[in-house]
C-alpha cells in the first residue's frame, strides 16, 4: 500500500514541530505545507510551502494537520471536510462552540475521519494513569486536581487560558476517568493587561461524582504540569513535563497512636515511581491518527469529545463571568 498522502497548515512554533514528527513517520508521506506568512521555522525541508489551505487541498492529500491559530480552525477545517479529507485539528477545536458543533457535524456527515489535537492524552504517565485505574488499582476515583502553570507564551493572542491551557486539563480529566463534566464554578483573573484571562481556578463535578479542581495561569515563573488523581486505595500523580508516575499507597499497617489515626483518615503506605516506557506524546499522537485514517484501531481525540471539550470551557468563562455554577 502506498503511503497516505499528508499536508500541514500552520507553520508556527507547532507546526515545525507536527512537520519533523510527520516528515518521518512510517507509512505517511508530508507532500506539501502551508502558511499565508511563510515557512518562518524553515519546517518544509524542500517540500512545496503554498499560501492558503485550498492551494495545499489541491496537492492531492488523504489528510491534513491544522496548526493554524483556534480562530481560524472552523475555516480551514470545514473546507477540508468539503474536500473530502482527513483533518486532525490543533486544540481547541474552535473557538466557541458554534463552530465546533459545524466542524464535527461536517466531518461526521461526510464519514471522514477527525481528530483534535489534545496532546497530553499521549503522554505516558497520563496513559499509564488511565490504564492503571481500568484496572481498578485506585478503586473508586474520588477526586482529580490539576495545576497547569507557568509564563505567558507570546505565541498565543486569540484565546485565554481557560481555553488553550485549561482545555487541556479538561480533556485529559474527562477521557482519564471516562466521565463527563456535569457541573464547574470557576473564578478568572487578567492581570496581564490583555483582553483574555490568564487565571483561572475551576471547581467541577464529573457524572460518576468524582470532584475535580483545576488551577491554571500564565502568571507564574515556574513551570508546572501535575495531576494528582486520589482514589480509595491511593493517589496517582502524573507529572506530564518529566512524564513520571507515582504511586502513594493507602498504609495497610494500622496506626496504633489514636490522635494521628483519627487526624489522617488513611495512612501512609509504599511509595512507587513507574518505570514507564517514554515515547514523544506527539509522536504517539500521529501514529494514532495515521492508524485511524487507515481504518485500523487507534485512540484518537474525537472531534465530539473536542467539542465537549469546547463546550466545558465555556461553561468556565460563563460561571467566572457570573459567580454561578453552571450545569454543562
Amino acid at each position: 500500500m502506498p503511503d497516505l498522502r499528508a499536508g500541514l497548515i500552520g507553520l508556527g512554533m507547532m507546526g515545525r514541530h507536527h512537520a519533523r514528527v510527520l516528515g518521518s513517520l512510517p507509512g505517511v508521506e508530508l507532500v506539501a505545507v502551508a502558511d499565508p506568512g511563510g515557512d518562518v521555522h524553515g519546517a518544509a525541508a524542500g517540500r512545496p510551502v503554498h499560501e492558503d489551505i485550498h492551494q495545499l487541498i489541491a496537492a492531492g492529500i488523504d489528510y491534513c494537520m491544522v496548526a493554524v491559530p483556534t480562530a481560524y480552525h472552523e475555516e480551514v477545517g470545514l473546507a477540508l471536510a468539503e474536500a473530502g479529507v482527513h483533518a486532525i485539528i490543533e486544540k481547541p477545536l474552535a473557538p466557541d462552540t458554534p463552530a465546533a458543533e459545524k466542524l464535527a457535524n461536517a466531518f461526521a456527515t461526510r464519514g471522514l475521519v477527525g481528530a483534535v489535537g489534545h496532546i497530553e492524552r499521549y503522554n505516558p504517565a497520563l496513559q499509564q494513569a488511565r490504564a492503571r485505574l481500568e484496572a481498578g488499582d485506585l478503586g473508586e476515583v474520588h477526586q482529580v486536581a490539576t495545576r497547569r502553570q507557568g509564563p505567558f507564551p507570546a505565541r498565543i493572542a486569540d484565546v485565554g487560558v481557560v481555553k488553550d491551557l485549561g482545555t487541556h486539563d479538561i480533556d485529559l480529566t474527562a477521557w482519564v476517568t471516562q466521565q463527563s463534566f456535569v457541573t464547574v464554578a470557576a473564578r478568572t483573573a487578567y492581570k496581564s493587561g490583555r483582553e483574555h484571562e490568564d487565571l483561572v481556578a475551576v471547581v467541577g463535578q464529573l457524572s460518576n461524582g468524582t470532584v475535580t479542581n483545576h488551577l491554571v495561569n500564565w502568571l507564574s515563573p515556574l513551570k508546572e504540569r501535575v495531576t494528582i488523581i486520589t482514589g480509595e486505595r491511593g493517589t496517582l500523580v502524573a507529572d506530564t513535563l518529566t512524564a513520571d508516575l507515582t504511586y502513594y499507597a493507602n498504609g495497610e499497617v494500622a496506626t496504633t497512636w489514636d490522635d494521628i489515626a483519627n487526624f489522617r483518615g488513611v495512612s501512609e503506605g509504599d511509595v512507587v515511581r513507574y518505570a514507564i516506557p517514554k515515547p514523544e506524546p506527539l509522536r504517539v499522537e500521529h501514529e494514532q491518527f495515521r492508524n485511524a485514517v487507515l481504518g485500523e484501531d487507534a485512540d484518537i481525540v474525537t472531534l465530539e469529545q473536542g467539542l465537549a471539550t469546547v463546550r466545558v470551557a465555556e461553561a468556565c468563562i460563563q460561571s467566572a463571568a457570573t459567580g454561578q455554577t453552571i450545569t454543562v
